[in-house]
């Protein structure tokens, strides 16, 4: 299945998960898997919740930001990825001075 971000709807969620401020994210998948590409602008956030379900890999594209890893904050920027394994918690924070661009993953478990 190819996935055409350019070409998909962006939507804008306003604090999503109680995060703060809001997100841009244009998101593609069936009943196995949820593929997206997402923009945080800074000072905005995906708040903490976790993972029962399943689990999700986010890759930064560019921009910096950090982490909640189960209570440990990490700061995080282009070219790296986070993990949050089933039955854990994160969030993910632009803390930098540009859009935090990523893509997340998240698989069906």
């Amino acid at each position: 299945m190819l996935i055409d971000f350019p070409n998909l709807e962006e939507t804008i969620t306003a604090h999503m998960r109680g995060g703060e401020k809001s997100i841009a994210m244009k998101a593609a998948g069936d009943a196995l898997a949820r593929v997206m590409a997402a923009r945080l602008e800074p000072g905005a956030s995906v708040g903490e919740h976790v993972h029962t379900d399943n689990c999700e890999v986010i890759f930064i594209v560019s921009g910096s930001g950090t982490v909640l890893d189960d209570g440990v904050l990490i700061p995080i920027a282009a070219g790296q990825a986070t993990y949050c394994p089933k039955g854990h918690r994160h969030s993910l924070m632009n803390t930098g001075a540009e859009d935090l661009v990523f893509y997340a993953v998240v698989p069906q478990q």
